[in-house]
């Protein structure tokens, strides 16, 4: 199944609850959420307090991404705040599998991202334990930058890999995505978009409503 998440750190922030409840009601599955420390990427953006007020807004699936050093230590807190999918990018863990491994004892789903240039021979024993694999494709940090034309064979790529495992694992791509590209990384294996400024700027209502119109 093809799903939307839309990622709040393209909306307004001074009126991020209704914005949500827009997204939401327009039918979007998911809520995309970027936790950043100012280490991993050069910026900062959201943290726990801000998760736990926006979680009585809605019931969609908090699909969260920790673009963070170290991310093992917020994964219980982020839990508890309404993750319900935690990501964390193999260049920031030390012990990988450890930190996965305390996704699930937590209840969550565990998800692992890759930075546009990372290869994915990284994901190789790790792979079976993952219900979702995130691509960059855009370098991570910013909203608003352009689609990455390589990262169209590396979805390929995973989605193969995958399949020769054997394994049912969802493919996310988050950057550069919009209503003229999306159908490409659909074809390419990907089945959750993430979209910000796509979603975020103009009629946020008839924004989703068209991705999800062509992603059918």
């Amino acid at each position: 199944m093809n799903c939307l998440s839309p990622s709040i750190l393209a909306a307004d922030i001074s009126r991020l609850g209704e914005e949500i409840k827009l997204v939401d009601k327009a039918g979007a599955q998911y809520l995309h959420i970027d936790i950043m420390d100012g280490h991993f990427v050069p910026t900062i953006s959201f943290g726990a307090p801000l998760m736990k007020s926006i979680r009585g807004l809605t019931e969609r699936i908090f699909d969260v991404h920790l673009m963070v050093e170290e991310p093992a230590r917020l994964v219980e807190e982020m839990v508890e705040c309404g993750a319900n999918i935690i990501t964390v990018h193999a260049e920031s863990c030390v012990h990988l599998d450890r930190t996965i491994d305390k996704i699930r004892e937590h209840g969550a789903l565990a998800s692992v991202a890759l930075n546009p240039a990372t290869d994915l021979r990284c994901l190789k024993y790790i792979l079976p334990k993952l219900d979702m694999v995130l691509l960059m494709t855009v370098n991570p940090g910013y909203g608003g930058q352009k689609y990455i034309p390589y990262a169209t064979q590396k979805i390929r790529d995973l989605r193969q890999m995958i399949e020769e495992c054997g394994l049912k694992i969802d493919i996310e791509v988050d950057g550069g995505i919009n209503l003229y590209n999306v159908r490409e990384v659909l074809n390419a294996g990907a089945n959750i978009i993430v979209a910000g400024s796509a979603v975020f700027q103009g009629d946020i209502v008839a924004n989703v409503e068209e991705f999800l119109k062509v992603m059918k």
